[in-house]
Parts: structure tokens; C-alpha cells; sequence
């Protein structure tokens, strides 16, 4: 693997980095001229505004040379250490650890920590830990007349580096932290948008193919019965035999083919057509599941439960769809799928008999791409879930998931305060 790698994940926008650097040239030009022109403090001024224009000629290749508009991994490291460089050069020529102006040196490590690579992080915090320490025992004095003021015990000297390489690293640290999570749920979000593209899609496709069977039904049993009648009326000419038999068996394909894409044209209608209670939005999900699973399925309806109808959702199918297709892949035989409600609140109660949540999980359900270290043998990425939950939740639903405590699998609570279901 090459130490330099190059992701999608893993770059900076030109233009945002370009006026941060203007940002820093200009308050870096007005700092010296304010103190040396203003203040009358005796540095070597010409040094410093050299070192200066170091910046702005990398800004201007920025600009004018480098063409892309996203700055990759490897070139975000590159003129960030110029930048460290630079700054960390005109603190030597200004009196090194001792100048107040020492902590933007921190500034460009973390500025890329939560957007770059661990690599090139770690590159750039400790190539600033070394220019730090170099500083603490090299540099010029402060600018004169501060130089004859400035004194100070070793111990108050030496703990401004110290306390600079911590700020350093905690910065870094909670910044590289929370950019990979921010990364990891952008990407997550993005697979569920995809998917709910993909599912609407899938769901207009659907009705097209009711609809196409519905119309194609009413000429395909006209051509059916009158290829039958011309069976019938020419069954003496051998002929012509063959080329009717033919047709009558292209007809019965073309019903069957049809019967496939509706598959049940009347609920598939329904289902697309009009607004549904929960318990048919369940028993509609469970169908889908029993013809390409050999688990059992068992739905359990409360004797109260509401048979209100709610408005047609996608969000919610698909978000229990997802509860319910977790339960079929992590259990042994059987799913338990349970619905209660009252005048208050209506509930689905969804179980399996597998193996349930592990101990490391629990705590963290509903993050994506999570990983059990306890049971690696039907692991998964925890997509499932957090699709699940962030849809239902979407839609005022509460959710608890937990290990069962009737069955031996995994359990999941998901609860509607009647007043928020039904104005979905």
C-alpha cells in the first residue's frame, strides 16, 4: 500500500483553502506592519515580509496553476506544511515560543484534521510538534524594546510548548473523531436516499405493470377464446392446426407472464392506490418476505387494535420492511411480529428467535457500519437499522430495540402516539 493514498473522502475545496490562506497572509502583513511601523518594535522586518510572500506566491500557483478544484490528500499535505513552515519561520524571526502569535501555529493541523486522511494528519501534527520544540530552544528575541522586559522561570517557559502540543493533539484528536463519524453518516445518509430512489422507482415500476396488466387482461381472453373457437372450427385442416395451437400457447404465456408482474393485482392495486391501516401495511411487507424466505412467519394482532387507516408512506414501509427483513436474516426459523394499540398509541412489537444483539452492539444501535466483535458469522453493517430508524423517526415513530426478554433473539419496540400516526 502506498503511504500517500488519494480518496474521495479525502480532500479539501480549493477555493474555501484559498481564502482562508488570504485571511492569514493579510492579518500576517498587517501584524508586522502594525508593530513595526506603529509600535516601533526593532525586528528584521525585511526577513519577515520575504517569508510572507512565500505564502502569497503558493496562493497565486493555487489560483493560476493548480487546476482542480478539489485539493487531493497529498497535495492538502504538501502546502499545509508550507504553511506550517511559513508560519512556524516568522515566529522564529519574531521570538519564537515567547511570541503570543505562537498558537496559530496549531491552526493548519487542525484545519485538515477533519477533512483529510489519518495519514497526512498525523504527518502534519507531529512535523508541528517538532517545529514547536525547535522553537522552544531556537529563535530570535522577542522585538525590541520587549526583549529587555521579557523574563520569566524556566517552568512557566517550558510549559508553554507543553501546553501547546496538548492543545495539539486534543484538538486533533476530537476533530479527526468527529469528521470520520460526520463522513460515515453523510455516506450512510446517502445509501438511504439511494435506496429510497431506488425503492420509489421500484414502486411506480409496480403500478405500471398493474396497470399494464389490468388493460392487456380483457384483448389477451378475447384472442383466447376466439383462437380456441378456430381450433374448434378447423381441427380438420392439419395445416393451419400447428401455426392455432401455437397461438393458443403464446396466449396462455402472455397470462402468465402477466399473473408474475401483478402478482395479485388486486392487493398490488390496493396497496398502491389507497391508504392502508398498519396491519396491512404488515401483512403486505410479511408477503413480500415469504416468497423468498423458508422462515416462519407469525403476526399477532391485538383484539383493540385500531383499524384506522393512515396515508400511503413509503418511509414507514420501507422502515419496517427493513425491522422485519433484519429479523428473517438473524433468525433461526421464526419471526415474531406482534401489533397493539389502544385509543393512545399503537405499536409493533418485532422478535426473532436468533442469537439477538451482543453486549458491544446495544449500547450503540442505530449508528451505521457497526461492528460486533462477539458475533462474526452473520455480521453485518447496521445499514438495516439505521435506515429503519431514521425513517420511522422521521415519522414520529418512537424506537427501542433490545434482546427479547420472552423469546431468545433481538426485540424491536416501535411505538406511535396515535395523534402523530394519523396525520402522517
Amino acid at each position: 500500500m502506498k503511504f500517500f493514498e488519494t480518496s474521495k473522502y479525502y480532500s479539501l475545496k480549493k477555493s474555501t483553502y484559498i481564502s482562508l490562506r488570504w485571511i492569514a497572509i493579510i492579518g500576517q502583513l498587517i501584524s508586522i506592519n502594525v508593530v513595526y511601523f506603529y509600535l516601533n518594535f526593532q525586528f528584521d522586518f525585511l526577513k519577515s515580509i520575504l517569508v510572507i510572500l512565500v505564502g502569497i506566491v503558493s496562493n497565486l500557483y493555487l489560483i493560476f496553476i493548480y487546476k482542480k478544484t478539489q485539493i487531493s490528500d497529498r497535495s492538502a499535505l504538501i502546502f499545509l506544511i508550507i504553511d506550517i513552515l511559513q508560519l512556524g519561520v516568522l515566529i522564529y524571526l519574531t521570538g519564537g515560543i515567547t511570541n503570543p502569535f505562537i498558537i496559530f501555529l496549531i491552526i493548519p493541523s487542525v484545519f485538515a484534521s477533519s477533512n483529510l486522511g489519518l495519514r497526512t494528519n498525523l504527518l502534519l501534527v507531529i512535523s508541528t510538534i517538532l517545529i514547536i520544540v525547535f522553537l522552544t530552544f531556537y529563535s530570535k528575541e522577542l522585538p525590541s524594546p520587549l526583549n529587555n522586559h521579557f523574563h520569566v522561570d524556566p517552568y512557566y517557559y517550558y510549559s508553554i510548548p507543553t501546553a501547546l502540543i496538548i492543545a495539539l493533539i486534543f484538538l486533533n484528536y476530537f476533530a479527526i473523531i468527529f469528521g470520520n463519524e460526520s463522513r460515515i453518516r453523510k455516506e450512510a445518509l446517502n445509501k438511504m436516499e439511494e435506496v429510497m430512489a431506488k425503492e420509489h422507482e421500484m414502486l411506480s415500476l409496480g403500478g405500471q405493470a398493474a396497470a399494464a396488466a389490468h388493460s392487456l387482461g380483457t384483448p389477451l381472453s378475447t384472442i383466447k377464446i376466439i383462437s380456441q373457437e378456430l381450433k374448434h372450427q378447423l381441427k380438420d385442416q392439419s395445416e393451419v392446426m400447428q401455426d392455432i395451437e401455437l397461438l393458443v400457447s403464446q396466449v396462455e404465456r402472455c397470462n402468465q407472464i402477466l399473473k408474475r408482474l401483478s402478482l395479485n393485482p388486486i392487493d398490488e392495486d390496493e396497496f398502491i392506490d389507497e391508504d392502508l391501516t398498519i396491519e396491512d401495511y404488515l401483512k403486505e411487507i410479511i408477503s413480500t418476505f415469504k416468497e423468498t424466505s423458508d422462515k416462519k412467519f407469525i403476526l399477532n394482532i391485538d383484539q383493540y387494535s385500531n383499524k384506522k387507516k393512515i396515508t400511503k408512506s413509503i418511509e414507514i414501509v420501507y422502515g419496517l420492511r427493513n425491522f422485519i427483513g433484519n429479523a428473517n436474516k438473524f433468525s433461526e426459523s421464526k419471526v415474531f411480529i406482534t401489533l397493539k394499540s389502544n385509543n393512545d398509541i399503537t405499536e409493533v412489537v418485532i422478535e426473532d428467535d436468533g442469537r439477538g444483539f451482543t453486549n458491544d452492539i446495544l449500547s450503540k444501535i442505530g449508528e451505521p457500519y457497526l461492528k460486533s466483535f462477539n458475533n462474526k458469522d452473520k455480521s453485518g453493517l447496521g445499514l438495516g437499522i439505521f435506515i429503519g430508524k431514521t425513517l420511522l423517526e422521521k415519522n414520529f415513530a418512537l424506537i427501542e430495540c433490545r434482546n427479547s426478554k420472552t423469546r431468545n433473539g433481538a426485540e424491536i419496540i416501535i411505538r406511535w402516539k396515535n395523534n402523530d400516526l394519523f396525520k402522517i
